[in-house]
C-alpha cells in the first residue's frame, strides 16, 4: 500500500529569460527524499540512506536551472516526445513523411533541441503525489498532433519511486517517453560506477551502427552484454567488444524478457522487474521495474568534464542510466504501430525505481 508522502515546494531560481522555476520534494517515513523540478519534470536529487543510515544523494545533477538549460546530458529530465534516437530524423506514418529536428548529426535525439526536458511543466498535488502536465503543440520538433502528457510521481515508504505516464493526442503520432536519471549509488561526489554490480533481465540487445542507431538484434550470451547474472560493470567495460568501443561503453537497448511482438499483441505487459544495480560499498540497491519492452543501459560515456552539483566535473562513467521505454528508432521498424498513439487511445507507461539496502557485503 502506498502511503501518502509529504510534499513540499520552494523557489529554485529562474530561467535565463527570467521565468521562475520551483523545486518539489517528496519524502517518505524513513527520511528518504526525492526532489523534482517543474523544469523538464526533472529528477534533481534523491537522498537515500546507506547501510549505516547515512543519507547520500544518489543522482548526478546541477545546482541551478540555468545549468540544466545549458547542459547537453539530459540529467534527470523527462524525455519526449521521443526518447532516444530516430534515424535521419524522419519517419513515415499513414503514408505521410515527417521531418524532425536534427539535433545529433542527422538524427533526432531525446525529443530534439527543445524537448520536454527544457520546458516548464504545470504542477498539481493529488493525495500526496506530484502531478506534472504539459501541452505539446502540433509540429513540436516536427511531430504531428497536439499532445497532452501527464506524469505522476509517488514515493512509497519502502523506497519505491513510481513514475506513471499518460499521453493523449488529436492526431496519430509517435510517443515514447522515459526518465533520464543518472544514478551513482555510492552517494559520493566524484565517484564512478565501475564498482556497481548489475543484472538485466534480457537475452538480447540491439547492436548499433556508427550513428548509434540500432542495426540488428544480438544475443547477450557469451559476451560483455550478458547481465542475466549479476556482474560488475567496471570489468565488463574493460572487455574487448566492438560495440563497447563504438559507444565508449554501454549505450544500448536491451529487449526485456517476455516482451516479444506476439506477446504484446495478446495482452498489455505488467510491471515486472527489469534490472537491479548494487553498490557493495554503501549497500544501496536500485531495482528497476517497468511495463515497457525496452531498457536502455547507458554508462555516462559522453560525460567529459561536465560541471555538476557542487562544481564537480563529471567524468565518463560517473553515473549509470536505466531508461525504460520503446526501442530506439522503433518508429522506423516493422512494429511501428507499437509506438503510435491515435485519437481516442491513451499512451500509458509505468516505471518504478526502488532504492533499498542489501544485507551483507
Amino acid at each position: 500500500m502506498i502511503s501518502i508522502a509529504p510534499l513540499s515546494s520552494e523557489p529554485w531560481g529562474t530561467l535565463p529569460g527570467g521565468d521562475p522555476v520551483r523545486l518539489f520534494t517528496l519524502r517518505n517515513a524513513h527520511g528518504m527524499k526525492v526532489s523534482v523540478s517543474d523544469l523538464g519534470a526533472t529528477l534533481v536529487s534523491w537522498h537515500a540512506p546507506d547501510r549505516a543510515g547515512r543519507l547520500g544523494d544518489i543522482l548526478l545533477g546541477h545546482d541551478t536551472p540555468a545549468q540544466y538549460m545549458a547542459a547537453t546530458t539530459y540529467m534527470g529530465g523527462l524525455i519526449g516526445r521521443w526518447a532516444n534516437r530516430i534515424a535521419d530524423a524522419r519517419f513515415t506514418l499513414d503514408g505521410i513523411e515527417y521531418t524532425l529536428d536534427r539535433n545529433e548529426g542527422a538524427n533526432l535525439l531525446h525529443g530534439g533541441t527543445h524537448g520536454f526536458h527544457r520546458t516548464v511543466w504545470d504542477v498539481s498535488e493529488d493525495h500526496g503525489a506530484l502531478v506534472m502536465r504539459l501541452e505539446s503543440p502540433e509540429g513540436d520538433a516536427g511531430f504531428p498532433g497536439n499532445v497532452t502528457v501527464q506524469v505522476r510521481y509517488t514515493l512509497d515508504d519502502d523506497g519505491t519511486l513510481t513514475i506513471a505516464y499518460e499521453g493523449m493526442t488529436d492526431a496519430a503520432t509517435p510517443l515514447n517517453l522515459t526518465s533520464h536519471p543518472y544514478f551513482n549509488l555510492t552517494g559520493r561526489r566524484g565517484a564512478d560506477i565501475r564498482g556497481h554490480v548489475l543484472s538485466i533481465d534480457a537475452d538480447r540487445f540491439f547492436e548499433v551502427d556508427a550513428s548509434m542507431i540500432p542495426c540488428e538484434l544480438a544475443e547477450v550470451a557469451g559476451n560483455a552484454f550478458d547481465f542475466r547474472q549479476s556482474a560488475p560493470i567496471g570489468a565488463r567495460l574493460d572487455w574487448p567488444h566492438a560495440q563497447l568501443a563504438r559507444a565508449g561503453g554501454f549505450d544500448h537497448c536491451y529487449v526485456l524478457r517476455g516482451t516479444t511482438e506476439a506477446a504484446t499483441a495478446e495482452r498489455e505487459l505488467q510491471v515486472r522487474q527489469a534490472a537491479c544495480a548494487y553498490d557493495p560499498g554503501s549497500g544501496r540497491e536500485l531495482t528497476v521495474s517497468t511495463d515497457q519492452r525496452g531498457l536502455q543501459f547507458y554508462t555516462g560515456n559522453s560525460l567529459n568534464g561536465d560541471i555538476g552539483r557542487g562544481s564537480i566535473a563529471y567524468q565518463p562513467h560517473a553515473g549509470l542510466c536505466l531508461e525504460a521505454g520503446g526501442f530506439p528508432n522503433e518508429v522506423n521498424m516493422t512494429e511501428q504501430e507499437q509506438v503510435i498513439v491515435r485519437p481516442g487511445n491513451t499512451y500509458r507507461q509505468t516505471t518504478q525505481y526502488r532504492v533499498g539496502i542489501r544485507s551483507g557485503l
